[in-house]
């Protein structure tokens, strides 16, 4: 197999050419899209990409409440380490630029930061400290804080833009938007959650496994966003795995759109329960996403003693190499599921573990099923989704996670992509 040479691009403008022709099949017909109000939304080329928009400015009409999760990383990102120093919780504006992650980029990322959100906090008169920065792309590289300030004086004279066109310009090796729009009835009153998400490789939960971005069109606390992101954190995006690599960029926030006013706290549940469904579309567009995908793999393991157990399981086997190349060349090889089980360390009694593809069941009582119909189980290895269940028989705790295939296209793709 041979790669183009990739340090040929030292800045890695763009990784366009190499993940064009492996569109996900997972990728939807049709894009939820929004004209949202509250805020304007504007996109430019700048020039950390060869081709297509990639830098994002959002601006609010107010300083708004906002919560945010980052990566976990022991090696966090300038923009990380600049929000958490600077922001408490208020945001008058939004930038974030694809093609450089200004990660491991050391006093002078930071300082690059600086210029130019400055430059921005002057243009529309609030403080630095309620500017929130993101950047993703290549690991390394100093960013050029001059091609933001150039398109930052723009923005007085500039359309805004639509939900999708955000999009689109966060994107990396992503090969379809991640869009997800919401309403709910509270009060009388239409409420609207929506966001957009990237990602599509490095995508492993330490929150944030990406960058996303929600919104919720009515008045909420600090408090209160703070304690809607943590309840809806574990089953969405921290439930889904493309290499088990977590990004040194990862981040999630969440916006209080203030656009009407609602009881929240006697309404809780149902704000909760919406979030949940857009949180949980734009995590599994993620994960259908992963780079070179073919297939999506559903684990769900149940009766583990606790849920933390299951969850450990199920992700061990969500990111077995092993396990995924498995799946990739449609091979029903349960084997493998039972040494990423093992590997844990897990307290478990082997005898008990039970294990299905779909429908049939494999193995039980600490062996292989003897009726197994390898026809019909051949068929459904050829399925875009493929269900593993594990039943550990221990307790009534369960897990989901989410993780798809490993093939020569990921190879491919992160082969030649300076990262």
């Amino acid at each position: 197999m041979k790669f183009k040479n990739a340090r040929k691009d030292l800045n890695l403008r763009a990784n366009d050419s190499l993940y064009k022709n492996s569109k996900s099949p997972f990728a939807p017909k049709l894009y939820k899209d929004l004209n949202p109000k509250g805020f304007k939304i504007f996109t430019f080329k700048s020039g950390f990409k060869k081709k297509n928009d990639d830098l994002l400015i959002i601006v609010f009409d107010e300083i708004i409440n906002v919560a945010c999760k980052y990566s976990l990383t022991s090696t966090p990102s300038a923009p990380i380490i600049w929000d958490k120093k600077n922001n408490k919780g208020s945001c008058r504006a939004l930038i974030v630029n694809s093609g450089n992650a200004n990660a491991h980029t050391g006093y002078i990322g930071v300082k690059n930061i600086n210029t130019y959100t400055n430059q921005l906090a002057k243009i529309i008169s609030c403080s630095t400290k309620d500017i929130l920065v993101s950047s993703t792309g290549v690991i390394g590289e100093q960013l050029d804080p001059n091609l933001i300030c150039k398109k930052i004086k723009l923005i007085n004279n500039s359309n805004k833009k639509m939900l999708i066109d955000a999009a689109r310009a966060i994107g990396t090796t992503d090969t379809f938007i991640k869009t997800a729009v919401h309403n709910v009835k509270i009060d009388n009153q239409n409420i609207k959650v929506y966001g957009f998400a990237k990602g599509s490789g490095m995508i492993f939960p330490n929150m944030g496994t990406m960058l996303s971005y929600i919104f919720i069109d009515c008045e909420i606390t600090k408090k209160i966003l703070k304690r809607l992101l943590s309840d809806n954190l574990d089953e969405t995006f921290n439930s889904i795995s493309v290499d088990s690599d977590t990004s040194t960029s990862d981040t999630l926030m969440l916006f209080s759109n203030p656009l009407k006013k609602i009881n929240v706290n006697s309404n809780y549940n149902k704000i909760s329960k919406v979030l949940n469904k857009v949180m949980k579309e734009l995590s599994l567009k993620i994960i259908s996403d992963g780079e070179g995908i073919k297939k999506l793999i559903k684990i769900k393991v149940i009766k583990g003693k606790t849920i933390k157990q299951a969850k450990k399981i199920a992700f061990s086997i969500a990111n077995s190499p092993l396990v995924k190349t498995a799946i990739a060349g449609e091979d029903a090889n349960w084997g493998r599921i039972i040494m990423a089980i093992g590997k844990t360390k897990e307290k478990i009694i082997q005898d008990k573990i039970s294990i299905k593809l779909g429908n049939f069941l494999l193995a039980s009582n600490g062996k292989k099923n003897k009726k197994l119909n390898f026809s019909k189980i051949d068929k459904y290895m050829k399925n875009k989704i493929i269900k593993i269940e594990v039943s550990l028989n221990l307790g009534n705790s369960s897990s989901i996670v989410y993780g798809n295939d490993l093939n020569n296209q990921y190879i491919k793709i992160n082969a030649d992509y300076r990262s």
